[in-house]
Formats: C-alpha cells, structure tokens, sequence
C-alpha cells in the first residue's frame, strides 16, 4: 500500500487521482500547508523540500510530483498509462512531461507566488504569464494537429499532469481552458469518474 502525503488543489493532485485512476491501494495523509506542516522537521526528515507531494513506497519516502506520476506508470504497466521503454512514443512522453514541468509548471508558480522572486509582483506576474500563454498556444496547436491526447488517441500520464496544470489557471485573466482544443481536452478528462472521485475526497469545487 502507498500512502500520500498531500495538500488539496496542489502538485498532489495528479499524483492522487492517479492512484484513483489506477485502483492502486492507498492511504491519505493531509498536509495542513495553512498551518505550515510541511515546514516542520517531521515532514522535512520525509521531505526535505518541504513541498507536497511525498509518496511512501515500500517504507521510503518518494518525492517531485511528475517523478512520482511517471513512477507509478512504469510500476504499473497494466494501467496502461505510458509507452514501455522499447516503445517507439517513450521519447515523445518524455519529452511532453518534462516540457511540461519546466514550460508551463515553472511560471505558474511564479505566477501564484510572484514573492518567490523578492522582485516586484506586478513584473514577476506580467512575465509568467505571457510564458504561459505561450505554452497553452504550442499546447493547443500540438491538440489541433495530433490529438485528442499529447499522444495522439493513446491516454497518458502526460495528460493528467496537464489537466493538472491547466487547473492552475483558472484565475488567469485567460484561463487555459480559453483555448479550444484545450477546452475540449480538460472537458474530456475532468469526464473520467476518477476525476469526480478526486475532486470529492480532496473537498475540490473550483474548475469541476
């Protein structure tokens, strides 16, 4: 059994609703970031980044959110949620989760949390956000040409942790749903039951 330790609506998410998604057993265990839980030494000798999510596995804690998801994937190759390693489309999965990490994860963070930078928020916000609407452009033209998924009609990790993201925006000024073929890929996945499931054991509303 895995056991998550977590915070509703934050980089978590994708790794709960994958655990949902793959029927995989396992315990919650809510981090209280309002009260700064995951800043105490109990939390920080399991993660020493002080971030959520950390995942037990075997005993050990395991952390980074797009790690966790790809980990579970290759654990769990009956989910069918990733191309094997010999599969022709693992360079292209690869190449979309950490495109995403890094193109799109990066500057919404900075966007939520401009004071990160100790630079003016107005600044720091302004240029997030055109990184952001940049990347939902590319993201949108790759849906256009190659969907209904990242990768074509095969369902991946990928594209929860998008759904994931995309979440994030939705108090941008231009949310990232906005987009069309966006809008109809988050549509898509917030219709699968694990999502629902999700959403009612984590307390969610916004962006249902």
């Amino acid at each position: 059994m895995y056991a998550l330790y977590y915070s509703p609506g934050t980089a978590s998410l994708v790794v709960h609703w994958l655990l949902i998604e793959m029927d995989l057993a396992h315990e919650l265990r809510e981090v209280d970031i309002d009260a700064r839980a995951h800043k105490r030494a109990e939390y920080l000798a399991l993660n020493p980044n002080g971030v959520v999510p950390t995942l037990i596995v075997d005993g050990e804690p395991r952390y980074e959110a797009a790690a966790l998801a790809m980990y579970l994937a290759d654990r769990h190759p009956e989910a069918g949620l990733a191309p094997g390693f010999d599969d022709p489309q693992r360079a292209q999965y690869n190449q979309w989760m950490f495109n995403l990490t890094n193109t799109l994860q990066s500057p919404l963070r900075l966007w939520w949390y401009p004071s990160d930078l100790q630079a003016d928020d107005e600044a720091v916000r302004l240029g997030a956000q055109a990184r952001i609407e940049a990347a939902c452009e590319r993201l949108d033209a790759q849906l256009a040409q190659h969907g209904p998924y990242l990768l074509g009609e095969r369902l991946s990790v990928a594209d929860f942790y998008l759904t994931m993201l995309m979440r994030w925006t939705r108090k941008m000024p231009r949310p990232a749903h906005d987009w069309p073929h966006l809008g109809a890929f988050a549509q898509r996945m917030k219709a699968r039951p694990g999502f629902a499931t999700l959403y009612q054991r984590e307390g969610l509303s916004e962006w249902a």
